[in-house]
């Protein structure tokens, strides 16, 4: 066998077998969906969370004495007899008992009133816990709203987590989201 003709197969069956190889990888390569949808902007989505809490404190709170004398009867009578004998030391005749009874119904409302304010006056103070419930707000992250880009289209799908700069995309060209299966629903293309 020639040499030259020999080589020229050779080199003739090498040619072929890398034109069909590169062929098959264009086809194979050409019809893959991306491995990854890019990345455009994540927004963090915060959800507003209150905390009820009781918060306490001492007061001093002032209580009246109970009193015994509601009707300031006592004060009533000391004051009357006081303001009748001093009324009585007053004028003479007929005057005199005017005087002395003006004297007793005077001294009466003085000595009911003097009580009342003494009676009014007649505290204690204790210390006393009050509550009441406040709410401490704090903000947690629920999710992420995502903005991608997959085949020259935008779309927006909301995570669980932030992505980083690229994700994931299976063989039919949907996202795998966080599990590993495609996009939900949600999932949206503009």
């Amino acid at each position: 066998m020639n040499k030259s003709l020999l080589v020229g197969a050779v080199l003739g069956a090498v040619g072929v077998t890398a034109g069909g190889a590169v062929a098959t990888y264009s086809l194979v390569k050409g019809n893959s969906a991306p491995e990854y949808a890019q990345v455009l902007g994540v927004q963090p989505v915060n959800e507003q969370i209150k905390t009820p809490r009781e918060v306490c404190k001492d007061v001093v709170v002032t209580h009246q004495k109970p009193v015994q004398d509601q009707h300031q009867i006592l004060g009533t009578v000391i004051g009357a007899v006081a303001g009748g004998l001093l009324g009585n030391q007053v004028g003479g005749g007929n005057g005199k008992k005017i005087v002395t009874v003006a004297g007793a119904v005077g001294g009466g409302y003085a000595g009911n009133k003097v009580q009342e304010h003494m009676q009014n006056g007649d505290t204690y103070t204790t210390n006393q816990t009050k509550c009441n419930t406040v709410n401490d707000i704090s903000s947690k992250v629920v999710g992420y709203d995502v903005k991608y880009q997959l085949d020259g289209k935008v779309g927006q799908v909301r995570m669980d987590r932030d992505p980083g700069n690229q994700i994931p995309v299976n063989k039919q060209g949907q996202l795998v989201l966080g599990d590993g299966g495609p996009a939900p629903q949600g999932q949206t293309n503009q």
